[in-house]
């Protein structure tokens, strides 16, 4: 069940952003190194290294943030907020708590798939501040990302995202069917920008795209 860590071709063309361009860093917690979520298969390995790196990004430019924890009500669950896989992952906690940020920042818990339904209310500190354009990136690719990003379409909110700096894991059909993470991740791409709910991107894109 290894991933090959292919991410979906993108042809959608990201040429700049809004000064005031949220980026939403979803459900990044040590949880997802369970070992009964990796026996799955992973996809992305490189997820981390462009999360960290659209993280920088923003916190140095003093953009917007919004950090996403997810506190499980399953008992067993890896991210309950009894266990210790409920924390967020340390370079994302790091920079969450560093010195010196300048941009306005917000951490959002939730309990649901959708970051726009947790507290404090996502769409009410992003109106507080003037926000409409999302750039999402965390974990899971086919649940909360995706979820996150198929409700802020709905909403009027100008969706990008980075596909890169996701990841999910395999998963199985109520019919018996297995789709690899890898496949889940190219369906999520699908479904965002056949639908019309997001701009699906690289990393790198949105990277250049800060100083278009």
């Amino acid at each position: 069940m290894e991933s090959t860590g292919t991410q979906p071709e993108q042809t959608t063309q990201l040429t700049e952003l809004a000064p005031n361009a949220a980026l939403l860093v979803i459900d990044v917690q040590k949880g997802f190194g369970n070992p009964s979520l990796l026996a799955l298969g992973r996809s992305n390995p490189a997820a981390e290294e462009n999360i960290r790196a659209l993280l920088d990004a923003w916190q140095d430019a003093g953009r917007p943030v919004v950090f996403v924890r997810h506190s499980s009500l399953e008992p067993g669950s890896p991210l309950h907020p009894d266990t210790p896989g409920n924390e967020l992952q340390d370079f994302v906690e790091k920079r969450r708590t560093a010195e010196g940020r300048r941009g306005p920042e917000v951490l959002i818990e939730k309990t649901v798939n959708s970051a726009f339904i947790g507290t404090p209310d996502l769409a009410d500190w992003l109106e507080a501040q003037g926000i409409r354009q999302l750039v999402t990136a965390g974990i899971q690719t086919n649940r909360c990302v995706e979820t996150t990003a198929r409700m802020g379409g709905n909403l009027g909110y100008d969706v990008v995202v980075p596909i890169d700096a996701t990841y999910t894991f395999g998963d199985t059909g109520p019919g018996g069917e297995h789709l690899t993470a890898d496949e889940l991740s190219l369906a999520t791409a699908v479904n965002l920008h056949g639908g019309g709910f997001a701009r699906v991107v690289s990393t790198a894109e949105v990277l250049a795209a800060l100083g278009g």
